[in-house]
């Protein structure tokens, strides 16, 4: 094919501005995961409120973490009762504020359902996490007179998956509590009789 030298030029800088584009997002994007599969790659799935967050510096002093403590409502999957601590990538220390895009967000004060596994973090002993971060966190909120949970990966793109989903499950309006405490219970029994 046969192109005049503004149209190569033109074409070359249209791919360029593309590559700058798309590279940050790669950066942020998160490839689209379903109930079933947040279940089945998570040691616990639990219903809880935030008690507290603390934010630290890692070992070698060269990552922010904050440890999260969670007053455990349900356990869905595994093993928690009372309280658990989890870790979270990221955080504040003095004037220093380490972000994650797309990371799991929790306050103190609110509930939520977590979807969580052990992983060793930037520096860190294996702590458990929210390994599929925002993903892996549903905000538990009143809406008129229902409790609703709502994934927190609304707020971010999403890869599609498989079968081409792009939204999160629940989409932006989220699930009722009860529907979605009821789906997980399911898809945790079917998972492991089919171990």
């Amino acid at each position: 094919m046969f192109l005049s030298r503004r149209g190569a030029h033109r074409e070359l800088f249209l791919l360029l501005l593309a590559m700058w584009i798309a590279a940050p997002l790669g950066a942020t994007t998160l490839i689209r995961a379903g109930l079933d599969e947040l279940a089945a790659r998570s040691e616990r799935v639990v219903l809880g409120e935030v008690i507290d967050a603390v934010s630290y510096w890692n070992q070698d002093k060269t990552f922010i973490l904050t440890d999260v403590r969670i007053a455990t409502a349900e356990t869905i999957k595994g093993k928690a009762k009372g309280e658990l601590t989890l870790t979270l990538l990221g955080g504040r220390v003095g004037d220093l504020t380490t972000l994650i895009v797309g990371g799991a967000e929790l306050i103190p004060g609110r509930s939520y359902v977590l979807f969580l596994s052990p992983e060793k973090l930037a520096g860190a002993k294996q702590s458990l996490t929210v390994p599929d971060h925002c993903q892996g966190v549903f905000e538990v909120t009143l809406k008129g007179r229902e409790l609703r949970a709502a994934s927190q990966a609304n707020r971010h793109p999403l890869v599609p998956d498989r079968s081409g989903r792009v939204e999160a499950p629940g989409g932006v309006e989220g699930f009722p509590l009860d529907t979605l405490l009821e789906s997980l219970r399911n898809t945790v029994k079917r998972q492991e009789v089919q171990r």
